[in-house]
């Protein structure tokens, strides 16, 4: 199945919360994000349904192991860029928002090679 960069930020948004606050509900996520609670809730009904997360009756929610996958991939993904850009002397918080828009779209080739030269310095 074809996975979204949407759905992707969510998953990795999910995986974040859950090792800083210890749980995950929508509103962590709505707040994280800064989406609105309603947009929120339909991607939440569509990772559930396709089994990348489960929810209880409290309204935690839970990765599922596909959906854990792809949070840690992509949170990978994000960590090295970010401290990848910071080394080559670009401001922190402009080589975080250059990771998120670089994380999903890197080929794996790419990627790789990055990471290869970043852990080389």
């Amino acid at each position: 199945m074809k996975i979204y960069k949407s759905a992707e930020d969510y998953l990795e948004a999910i995986l974040m919360i859950q090792e800083r606050n210890g749980n995950v509900h929508s509103i962590d996520i709505a707040e994280e994000l800064n989406y609105s609670k309603a947009s929120v809730s339909v991607a939440m009904k569509k990772l559930r349904e396709n089994g990348y997360i489960s929810m209880d009756r409290t309204g935690a929610i839970t990765l599922l192991e596909p959906g854990r996958k792809i949070a840690e991939h992509i949170y990978d993904r994000h960590q090295t860029l970010t401290n990848f850009f910071i080394s080559l002397g670009v401001d922190p918080q402009t080589a975080q928002d250059d990771a998120c828009k670089v994380e999903h779209d890197l080929s794996d080739e790419t990627f790789a090679r990055i990471k290869e030269h970043a852990s080389a310095q």
